[in-house]
Formats: structure tokens, sequence, C-alpha cells
């Protein structure tokens, strides 16, 4: 278990690296989300869920529907979200890059990717088994305020497990009072966003980002040939709508998207942005509990 996580580790690490040298400006965001995808498959592992590239006030769950035309343009600060999992066993890790030429934001930009950075790795500083969860956050959003940021306080971390990307435990980036302890042999996503905004995440009306929740009976033939292949093939990991555009008209997919979603057999993640619309970096490495530290297997 713990060599399948590594693999996966080593595959996202890997491609994190390649795309921050891959990214330019002008060039299309699936061109982006693409490559990565396609550079985890090619490297032996699998899309735990869709690349996110969350640009500026976009925050997370941004991935591009079928069709994109979107483009990353000079000065856009953008996040890249990436996991892979290894036979169910998920390595998650997100990067911030500023792109093009100096802009006039340019340095308090960096200061901000550079402070997320610092928030991330002063968090898993603190990681061994019988930390409280809380002191996590605490030490996150010490971080960042000292450093004149605040700390998205409606996003957090997450424990995982096999085929299961948010198991049901949340690494605060805020200070929190939570007594759960760490136990040796938690598995980690630890991902600190920092922001010159208030620090709080909302809805957008886009959603490109499902998983599957529960069977359900359906009418529409081309729905229950759609949740057929959304259990199958992604069991309870996030998906894309485009991933399933391959085997489907877009009118028959976006009908059956619409019935499994209304039917609450799928989940959808909806876009999320900055509240106040400001500007957020992030970074994020997923780290295994050890007794005396944790092991960080996205580096």
């Amino acid at each position: 278990m713990i060599d399948l996580y590594k693999k996966a580790g080593k595959i996202v690490s890997n491609v994190r690296k390649d795309a921050v040298n891959y990214v330019k400006e002008d060039m299309k965001i699936i061109d982006l989300i693409e490559f990565v995808e396609n550079g985890i498959k090619e490297q032996g592992g699998m899309p735990a869920f869709p690349c996110n590239v969350s640009i500026n006030e976009i925050t997370a769950h941004y991935t591009s529907p079928i069709g994109d035309e979107r483009t990353i343009k000079s000065g856009d600060l953008v996040k890249i979200d990436l996991g892979a999992h290894v036979e169910g066993y998920i390595a998650d890790t997100a990067i911030s890059v500023l792109v093009g030429e100096e802009s006039e934001n340019y340095d308090h930009h960096v200061n901000m990717i550079d402070t997320s950075y610092e928030a991330l790795e002063n968090g898993i500083s603190t990681i061994k088994a019988g930390v409280e969860i809380g002191k996590v956050g605490e030490v996150i959003e010490k971080t960042m305020n000292d450093k004149g940021f605040n700390s998205v306080s409606n996003l957090t971390g997450h424990s995982m497990e096999r085929w299961i990307l948010h198991s049901g435990l949340s690494v605060p980036n805020i200070k929190e009072n939570n007594p759960h302890k760490l136990e040796e042999g938690d598995v980690l996503a630890i991902e600190p966003f920092a922001t010159d905004g208030v620090g709080r995440v909302t809805d957008m009306n886009e959603v490109h980002i499902f998983r599957f929740l529960r069977d359900r009976p359906m009418r529409l033939v081309h729905a229950k040939r759609a949740l057929n292949k959304i259990k199958t093939n992604y069991k309870n990991l996030p998906f894309a709508q485009r991933w399933l555009q391959d085997q489907f008209s877009e009118h028959h997919l976006n009908n059956a998207m619409r019935m499994l979603i209304s039917s609450r057999a799928i989940y959808p993640y909806h876009v999320l942005k900055e509240k106040s619309n400001a500007v957020v970096a992030q970074s994020e490495h997923t780290v295994i509990v050890e007794s005396d530290g944790c092991m960080v297997i996205t580096e």
C-alpha cells in the first residue's frame, strides 16, 4: 500500500514540475489540462480527479468543459491542482504559477505564492501521530497573517483512503478548536490558500466536475448508460463531463447529466471563487502520518 501511494506521489510530482514549464500565456486552459491528465497516464497512473486550473480569483474546481476556448493571459496567477491514483491509492498536489511578463502586482503575487508554500511547509512540520488537527490550521493561519495575507477559511485539506478523495477528515487552514488527534498511517492532503481578500470562497453557477453518489432507476436510456459508465470507470472519484464526450452525443450527454444531477445520482462540484474577487494562491502536498513526523510523497 505504501509503495502504491509513493508511486502515485512520484507521478504527480513529475507531472507538476513538467506543467510549470509547459504553461504559458495565450495557451488554452484545456491544453494545459490535457497535458497534465495525459502525463499522469503516460507515467503509469490515472487521474484521481479532473485537473483543476483555477485562475486569479477563481479558487478551485475549475476544469475545462467540452469545447472550452478560455485562455491563460499574461499576469494571471494560475493554480494547477492535480491528482493521480495507482490501483485506487491517491496522491494530490498543487502549485501556483505567475504567467507572462512582470505586471503591476507581480511582486505582491509572488509574495502571495511564496506565503502559501511557506504555510504548507510550516503546516507539514507540525504533523505527527498524536497532534491535534486544529494545531495544523493554527500554524498555517499564523504564517499567512505574519506575511500580511489571509488564509481561505472555508477550504480545507482532507484525508484520503483507497478510491476516496475526501474520506471524512478535514484539515483546517485556520485556527480551529478541533481536538481530533492524527494517527499513524493517516493519508492527508494539506492545501493552504493565501489571499489578500476576505478569505472565503463562494459557489459560482458553473459546474464541470462531478462524483458518483448512488444508483438510481433511470427512465432515459442514455442516463442509465451514463450512470453505469461513471460507476464502473470512476467509482467514487470525481470526473469531468468531457471524459464522457467520446461515448455519447453532446445532446444525449447533456440530458443524461441533468437527469443524474436532479435525481442525486451524482454530486456536482461548483466552481469556487474568492468572495471579494481577490486573487488566491494555493500550494499542496500529500503526506502520510508517522509516529515522529510525516512522509511527504509528492515532493
